[in-house]
């Protein structure tokens, strides 16, 4: 039975779980706080982290309906994300940890986006994952539980970035990626973005891609954006499955998992199921696609298993990829 707890960034989130049934997922979100300046800022992130965790977890724990001496362990996201935030949650954390004297599982945000899956499907190996969100755009191969090789990654921004920066582009707010979604649906796909290093197939980019934009929407009037909307978010829906197609054609691939925040987006899950030649396809819902601390939960369970647990967190790593936060 294990309690998790996520605050990488800008959602205080808290949940229950009974091996890898969601007994209860309780999120406070932000944005309302952070919309005024286009964005997270990590000092206010920390801030109503710190304000809301006590009641989160009060709550998780009513709809979980179960009581603190029926927990087994304490799962803690420590990176990568914002230091502020996540020392909120590894704080709350340890405390818990102490007062019931149970383990705590130190936990990377990464691979939980990868193990949401698991909520509702079983993970088969080898497989290739597609992590797109807001911080990270990874294409990487798991040969075994836990076991990771990168196959491609970003040079320079995510492409849950490019969808933030175009919303900001388009006066649409933040967060962007709902945004061009919603605006995307009035417009559209009739403008040839660039695809970016097509035929790198260890690599994307986005930095000229949001250049592309910038260039078209200050030559546009209004009543373009929804072209606009719809065409980039066409581009990053190809820019993923090309790549996804290259890499499944150098290795062998028993499943595709799509994880991460960007695949809460309809048109990117659907393109990508019409266009990647792999059978098995597997798409957390898209609640569990964005951050959440059920996720976290579902992927401790792997972590118990192979002894990753500890008395006490005493570091966060932001910038850790995909290492064990074990080791």
């Amino acid at each position: 039975m294990i309690l998790a707890i996520e605050t990488s960034c800008d959602e205080t989130s808290v949940a229950v779980l009974d091996g890898r049934r969601i007994l209860s997922n309780v999120l406070y979100s932000q944005i309302k706080h952070h919309r005024q300046y286009g964005g997270v800022v990590p000092e206010l992130a920390s801030r109503l982290h710190a304000e809301k965790i006590d009641q989160i977890l009060v709550r998780a724990m009513e709809e979980a309906e179960v009581g603190f001496s029926d927990l087994t362990h304490i799962a803690v996201t420590i990176g990568p994300g914002l230091e502020g935030a996540l020392l909120v949650g590894m704080t709350a954390a340890n405390m818990l940890s102490k007062a019931l004297n149970i383990p705590l599982v130190p936990v990377n945000h990464l691979h939980g986006h990868i193990y949401a899956a698991e909520s509702e499907f079983d993970l088969r190996f080898p497989s290739l994952i597609c992590l797109a969100s807001g911080g990270h755009t990874m294409i990487i191969r798991m040969k075994e539980n836990l076991q990771f090789e990168v196959v491609a990654n970003t040079m320079d921004d995510a492409c849950g970035e490019c969808f933030d920066k175009v919303a900001r582009m388009l006066n649409l707010g933040y967060p962007g990626g709902p945004k061009i979604e919603a605006l995307a649906k009035e417009g559209q796909i009739n403008i040839d973005f660039p695809h970016p290093i097509k035929k790198k197939a260890n690599a994307f980019s986005f930095s000229g891609l949001k250049t592309a934009v910038l260039t078209k929407v200050n030559d546009s009037q209004p009543e373009e954006f929804p072209n606009i909307a719809a065409s980039i978010q066409h581009r990053i829906a190809t820019v993923l499955s090309h790549k996804i197609r290259l890499a499944s054609e150098t290795c062998d691939v028993a499943q595709l998992v799509l994880c991460g925040g960007v695949f809460a987006n309809q048109y990117i899950r659907s393109h990508i199921l019409s266009e990647v030649p792999i059978e098995d396809v597997v798409i957390p819902s898209p609640k569990l696609c964005t951050d959440n601390a059920a996720m976290i939960g579902l992927v401790a369970r792997h972590y118990i298993d192979q002894g990753l647990v500890v008395d006490e967190v005493k570091a966060c790593f932001p910038q850790m990829g995909l290492a064990f936060s074990g080791k």
